[in-house]
């Protein structure tokens, strides 16, 4: 008895170990997309900080081992979507001539969803699908708060938007090494807001729900339309942004949020989910990756949609 049981271990292992290559095999290419994957960061956002602080943290070199073109952009760390727009078109256009292809991937994260929309919207030749990672969509409550408390016109408005440019959007930009760029707080404020968002989504409409919480048009113009997130704020009692995003999230009046978007404007074509248990800085694996240790790593989900990505095509 002894015997035949061992015999069987040794055969369950043998068979396991043989498995491995069969896994590493179909692995290879796993995230080898057709056309090159261009990341557009949100608000406040960088691509790199003194060469070493990551803002898609990690998550470039895991799509790049597995065989995606990866391109980090950076825009404006804060001004409207459209002049975010406007610079990522022009970055859109050099990845092409560098790398010869056709078109590319968007995935913004924030308001970089709204930034990749809007480069999809007057160049969707050059666009072979957006997807949106925690995007501002139809807007932020707490945008608005922020909006009722700072009006337009209002010297406390424009006094908060001097010290917000001088001092913490030309730090993000300097440290970046793109201090060039204009920045506009209260333009950047603007857009996500509820009416600002409504209004660009008028001019913009490819992918936008019809309804409250569905989904949108999955192909507009040739364009691919995606999106997913989280509903959570607290997840890694290390992580020192979940106290903050605790906070901002108390203005969704009970809606599910990740801290900073609700989860139904996070909606945008095909919805993948927006329940994953990740918070707003979780979604881009920040802090340093102390996030949800229970939820699926962020940097795999970037790896399950690129894949996605190439299964179809793109």
């Amino acid at each position: 008895m002894k015997t035949r049981f061992a015999s069987f271990l040794i055969a369950a292992a043998a068979t396991f170990v043989g498995l491995l290559p069969a896994a590493n095999v179909q692995a290879a290419g796993y995230t080898q997309t057709k056309y090159p994957i261009v990341l557009v960061h949100g608000l406040f956002g960088w691509d790199t900080i003194a060469g070493t602080v990551d803002y898609w943290y990690k998550i470039p070199d895991a799509l790049r081992a597995d065989g995606a073109k990866v391109y980090v952009t950076q825009v404006s760390a804060a001004n409207s979507t459209e002049v975010r727009g406007e610079q990522l078109l022009s970055q859109v256009k050099q990845i092409l001539a560098i790398t010869g292809a056709s078109k590319v991937n968007l995935v913004g994260h924030s308001h970089g969803g709204p930034t990749a929309r809007y480069v999809a919207g007057v160049a969707p030749a050059l666009v072979a699908s957006v997807t949106s990672v925690g995007g501002v969509n139809r807007g932020s409550d707490f945008a608005d708060a922020v909006r009722g408390v700072l009006p337009d016109g209002s010297p406390l408005t424009a006094a908060a938007k001097t010290l917000v440019d001088s001092t913490l959007v030309a730090l993000i930009q300097t440290l970046s090494g793109n201090g060039q760029l204009p920045a506009n707080a209260e333009a950047a404020l603007v857009s996500l807001t509820t009416a600002g968002s409504n209004a660009f989504n008028k001019k913009f409409p490819a992918g936008i729900p019809t309804t409250a919480c569905g989904e949108g048009a999955y192909v507009v113009n040739g364009v691919r339309y995606y999106s997913w997130g989280g509903n959570k704020q607290f997840t890694n009692l290390l992580d020192v942004g979940d106290a903050a995003l605790g906070l901002t999230g108390a203005f969704f009046n009970g809606k599910a949020n990740d801290g900073l978007v609700s989860s139904c404007s996070m909606n945008l074509g095909q919805v993948i989910r927006t329940d994953y248990k990740m918070n707003h800085l979780d979604e881009v694996n920040q802090f340093f990756g102390l996030v949800n240790i229970f939820e699926t790593s962020p940097v795999e989900v970037y790896r399950q949609q690129a894949n996605r990505l190439k299964n179809a095509g793109l």
